[in-house]
């Protein structure tokens, strides 16, 4: 069970840490500032997960691994050559900021519930669903404020409210198919939530469109 949800986090994390390098990247940042993105992006939920729990100094500072993966995923990524391929195309750019962004919504979302009930609150739905969303977007919001940016999930098509369904599906089932299973499933329904979202153009409604 550990392995598994360190192999989900350290995708989760190189996920994240692309899409953060990626809005770095787009913003003419040096490669301090890209790998920065990149931490923030793929530490940051994780590290807001842990103060809520208490588990004190976070992850991310006992554990190097994870912001050592996310830099080293932005400073490949930063690149001349690999920079010159993403950034030819804008359509290929937004395809795999897209891609990762949604992968690592779904993998630390789920991070989120799982390090919740093994805390030993699996009996409060609402502080499992709650901590796995805070894992899924806290690291995007990070990322949005230090570019500059409204954050993402206040802003387009259906963001937060995917990582809210995939944590209640994995906490509801995680007595039901166990811990993997479940896990996997948030995993699976966040990121295709968030790819029809896009390709149908789901948006929750707002003052602009009459809602």
């Amino acid at each position: 069970m550990d392995s598994f949800v360190i192999f989900l986090e350290l995708v989760g994390t190189v996920a994240f840490a692309a899409s953060g390098a990626l809005v770095g990247i787009r913003k003419n940042m040096d490669i301090f500032g890209v790998c920065i993105m990149g931490i923030v992006t793929a530490c940051g939920g994780g590290v807001l997960r842990d103060l809520f729990l208490g588990a004190l100094p976070p992850v991310m500072f006992r554990e190097p691994l994870y912001a050592a993966t996310a830099a080293a995923t932005a400073m490949l990524l930063f690149l001349p050559f690999v920079r010159r391929i993403l950034t030819r195309s804008e359509k290929l750019y937004d395809t795999f900021n897209f891609l990762s962004d949604a992968a690592g919504l779904g993998l630390f979302t789920a991070a989120g519930v799982s390090a919740t009930m093994l805390a030993g609150y699996g009996d409060s739905l609402f502080f499992a669903v709650f901590l796995g969303m805070v894992t899924g977007v806290g690291g995007g919001v990070m990322r949005d404020v230090l570019a500059g940016h409204p954050p993402y999930i206040f802003m387009k098509d259906i963001y937060a409210c995917a990582s809210l369904i995939g944590a209640l599906l994995c906490a509801w089932l995680w007595k039901l198919l166990g811990a993997q299973l479940s896990m996997t499933v948030c995993c699976l329904v966040v990121f295709f939530i968030r790819l029809f979202a896009v390709l149908f153009h789901w948006r929750l409604p707002n003052r602009k469109m009459g809602g």
